[in-house]
């Protein structure tokens, strides 16, 4: 087996998670909004809180359109306690959140993969537009896969 999954039935609603909903699943979400929003219900949250909204992951999205400036980060409990969490799917971009995801399906039947994306905030050094690259590259990552993933 190569590794190729099956095709999986279409998705109707996605939860993309991450440490702390600010950076990556954030932009996530943002992105699937954007492509798939009509179609498909999304959400993002961190396992922990304390993050504000990641400026210049904000400003990477902006470059393209997306508009996620009004993004509140929150943690699953917050979701689970606003909404409950009813999800065919869920993404996790990083090992903790996958951990977290992987405790949900215990009580939920919701299909966990893994998508492991850098983070972009350890990258201190250099210019704005160097930091910026960093963010680029995590944002077309993501728009590749949640294009591929989620198209019916």
């Amino acid at each position: 087996m190569d590794g190729i999954a099956p095709k999986k039935k279409r998705v109707q609603s996605a939860l993309f998670m991450c440490n702390y909903n600010a950076v990556r699943s954030l932009a996530a979400e943002a992105i699937a909004r954007h492509y798939f929003g009509k179609s498909i219900y999304i959400q993002s949250a961190g396992v922990r809180s304390g993050e504000p909204a990641d400026p210049f992951m904000i400003a990477a999205l902006d470059e393209i359109g997306i508009d996620a400036a009004r993004h509140r980060p929150r943690t699953l409990e917050q979701l689970e306690e606003w909404e409950g969490l009813n999800f065919d799917l869920i993404v996790t971009l990083a090992p903790e959140a996958h951990h977290a995801a992987l405790e949900l399906t215990r009580t939920l039947a919701a299909d966990v993969e893994y998508w492991p994306t850098p983070d972009p905030t350890i990258l201190q050094e250099g210019s704005r537009e160097q930091r910026l690259d960093g963010y680029r590259d995590v944002r077309d990552g993501l728009i590749y896969r949640i294009k591929s993933r989620l198209k019916g």
